[in-house]
């Protein structure tokens, strides 16, 4: 590798965002590099099935898609470059990104790392996703039709996701720590009037049973200590999400929770970098609106360059 060498886009992170961030860029003759740590995908990669995303009329794996994402972009010129980014200078001129595997420097740099969901940190939920254990209700909502499912956290995505499902399963049960949900009113009166909605205050999950699937959950009531069990087909775990922005901290514009502040057009803080996917400040993190951002980011880089010669 040329550490000398300037790119014209470096994107960081290698998931649906990423990749389709680089197919725009190489296919408009930019000198692309993809930085990805592990695999191409991101949390796309873990999805066993993904019935929602346009032009896939049975459904995908997430791991193929992601793969043919790859392909695609590096059909068109982009490189991969497997590699753990350990610091970035968005400043800099030309901005600079120290890896594993050396030192990347470009012209405009395009964040799409991600947010892992926040887990129960319980035993053997790790080994039960896909199996029962959830973290997107509107990615796999469907594969519990008819079912009985439990909903765990209180805030607006704990709600939405239970609203969402009371209109696929059979029942609901949402879990909150509290004895109120933290989520804004507007979802209170449609879940009390949802018939199969049931609510479980001031409870913890504190065990996941299981066979080769979830079969039920060990509820801890957190005023008594008492323990009971609810038998369900599958647990959707909405207790928020860890945006990857360590990186971007005192560099970058962050919200509250730790997002990229960025708009529709994906523009950062500072001029040049721009966030794409789940990392940035968003209503909605599906694969659709990640691919989305990758495009709109390609489109402000090259009036950034142009610009910028």
């Amino acid at each position: 590798m040329n550490n000398n060498h300037v790119y014209d886009m470096l994107v960081v992170g290698g998931g649906p965002g990423g990749y389709t961030s680089a197919l725009y860029a190489a296919r408009s003759g930019l000198d692309t590099v993809v930085l990805e740590k592990l695999s191409a995908g991101g949390q796309m990669a873990l999805t066993e099935q993904i019935d929602n995303y346009p032009g896939f009329e049975n459904g995908i794996d997430g791991f193929s898609l992601a793969e043919k994402m790859q392909k695609q972009a590096e059909r068109f010129g982009a490189r991969s470059e497997y590699a753990e980014v350990l610091r970035m200078d968005l400043t800099a001129v030309p901005k600079l990104v120290e890896t594993s595997e050396g030192i990347f420097r470009g012209k405009t740099v395009v964040l799409a790392t991600g947010a892992d969901p926040r887990t129960l940190g319980v035993a053997g939920e790790t080994e039960l996703l896909g199996r029962g254990v959830a973290y997107c209700a509107a990615c796999d909502g469907m594969f519990y039709k008819d079912k009985t499912v439990v909903v765990v956290g209180g805030g607006n995505s704990a709600a939405a996701d239970a609203l969402l499902l009371s209109r696929v399963a059979k029942k609901v049960i949402l879990v909150h720590r509290r004895d109120t949900l933290r989520a804004t009113k507007i979802y209170h009166e449609p879940l009390e009037q949802a018939e199969n909605v049931e609510f479980r205050w001031n409870s913890t999950v504190s065990a996941l049973i299981s066979g080769d699937r979830l079969t039920g959950v060990r509820l801890r009531d957190t005023v008594t200590g008492e323990e009971s069990v609810v038998d369900c087909d599958g647990v959707f775990v909405s207790v928020g999400r860890q945006p990857a922005t360590a990186l971007a901290v005192g560099q970058l514009a962050l919200d509250g929770g730790g997002y990229i502040v960025a708009g529709e057009t994906t523009e950062t803080s500072i001029p040049g970098v721009y966030a794409v996917g789940d990392v940035r400040t968003k209503p909605l993190r599906q694969v659709v609106t990640a691919v989305a951002d990758g495009a709109m980011a390609v489109h402000m880089a090259e009036k950034y360059i142009a610009e910028n010669r």
